[in-house]
């Protein structure tokens, strides 16, 4: 039986699928813009390797949209036609992707863990693993799965440093920055045009309040990240939070419409709604009108896009950032829509994304809607009450940042002092920059201490 690069037994016969399989997983481990014209290459070399049309249905789930769910169980059925006589580590990467189709993304986690526990080389389950504990909010079970895999990897393996990248990230994002960014920059010695190492190591610098090094990290890796996908957006979006911690706001400006929201760009172009671009630029838009900058007519895009995916709900934590679109719009018809369609799935729906919809998403899209529609007191009340589980919506310290500053303007606009200190000693709790020197707390610091 021939084996993967990581020493795996796959199910087919063509050495040039195998191949195509390890370049395609290759192609999403580096975040490369080209990594579905790869696969489709390794199944014109076998189409009856199983393998493949799991890949091919995990890339598809991987866009959190819900028009695509039905092209993932077209591949899950493909996947099924060709893996009854796989390995059972190929079929139990079947049953994780049937569950992730059918909404349990929870089910999906746990058949990971148990395939990368058993194996601990299929970086696939790992990677997979690691990116949908993120969107659930689970950063110590990202940290704890890092931890088990990393003694049986090491240099000789094509993605080591890709496991060093996930240690990174999941290390920064439960605290432990030392451990972080030494990981990270291991990964980007072995691979500078590494993006989910450079974010890493992006994120410790944000945290760590480090934002002329910040500046200089983004702006020295760019030069090797030709070919990469939406994740280079992101990595330019860090750097105008450095910028904008900084109070440079025409750079931030500058990087928004040249750099994370070039709708010019091939890459948006090809997914203009995805979902860590909407977030992007969403979030950037209302820290920037927070301090007072126009942004001119950059909402109007974001506000039709969130038009065309009312009822999709699949990525919880861009729920919110589409309801700024639309308050900042005035589309108040639509943002009711958007609240009803969250209802219907919070109730009509099982697995892990409906019950946050319904506990967290819904109130925190509530709050944006009144706070829009100039009822600060009525955006904190709607809020309150789902601030210490708005980490199950995902995202990392540094996105769900904008939705902590999101309750703070609304608590220092209706005037509730109380409930602006307790924003302030949530944040100061979990961030190690104070928030006297953090630009979106500093003012609000000063008036509540008085």
């Amino acid at each position: 039986m021939l084996k993967d690069a990581h020493g795996l037994a796959v199910s087919t016969d063509s050495p040039e699928a195998v191949r195509g399989f390890d370049d395609s997983l290759q192609g999403y481990l580096k975040y490369r813009a080209d990594t579905p014209q790869r696969l489709k290459r390794a199944l014109l070399a076998d189409p009856e390797f199983g393998l493949l049309h799991v890949l091919r249905g995990y890339f598809t789930m991987l866009a959190h949209k819900q028009d695509l769910v039905p092209a993932a169980q077209e591949a899950l059925a493909e996947a099924r036609r060709h893996t009854a006589r796989a390995t059972p580590r190929e079929q139990a990467h079947v049953a994780a992707l049937e569950a992730w189709a059918d909404g349990g993304m929870d089910q999906a986690i746990a058949i990971w863990n148990g395939i990368f526990r058993d194996h601990p080389h299929d970086i696939l389950a790992f990677r997979l693993h690691h990116f949908c504990s993120f969107w659930l909010g689970r950063a110590p079970d990202m940290a704890v799965a890092a931890e088990h895999v990393l003694p049986h990897w090491g240099e000789g393996l094509p993605a080591y440093g890709s496991v060093l990248a996930c240690r990174a990230f999941a290390q920064e994002e439960c605290g432990n920055y030392t451990v972080a960014e030494a990981a990270g920059r291991a990964a980007i010695a072995l691979d500078p045009g590494d993006l989910w190492a450079a974010h890493a190591v992006a994120h410790v610098l944000e945290m760590q309040g480090r934002r002329g090094e910040g500046i200089a990290w983004v702006a020295g890796l760019e030069r090797h990240w030709e070919g990469g996908n939406n994740l280079m957006h992101h990595l330019w979006w860090h750097r105008a939070m450095y910028h904008m911690e900084r109070r440079e706001f025409a750079a931030v400006l500058d990087l928004y419409d040249r750099r994370f929201r070039d709708l010019e760009s091939p890459v948006t172009q090809a997914q203009p709604d995805l979902y860590i671009d909407v977030q992007n630029a969403a979030s950037m838009l209302f820290r920037l009108q927070r301090h007072g900058i126009e942004v001119g007519d950059r909402w109007t895009e974001l506000a039709d896009k969130a038009e065309a995916r009312i009822g999709d709900c699949l990525s919880t934590f861009t729920l919110p950032h589409w309801m700024m679109a639309l308050a900042a719009t005035g589309r108040w018809e639509a943002a009711r829509r958007m609240l009803e369609g969250m209802r219907d799935f919070a109730g009509a729906n099982h697995g892990s994304a409906a019950s946050i919809v319904g506990r967290i998403a819904l109130p925190v899209c509530e709050a944006v809607l009144r706070h829009g529609q100039g009822d600060h007191a009525g955006a904190v009340a709607a809020m309150r009450p789902a601030l210490g589980g708005m980490y199950v919506l995902g995202g990392s310290h540094a996105q769900q940042d904008v939705l902590e500053q999101f309750f703070l303007d609304a608590a220092m606009k209706a005037e509730l002092a109380e409930d602006a200190r307790l924003l302030l000693e949530r944040v100061a709790g979990r961030h190690p920059v104070p928030p006297e020197r953090r630009v979106g707390y500093a003012e609000a610091a000063r008036a509540v201490a008085h």
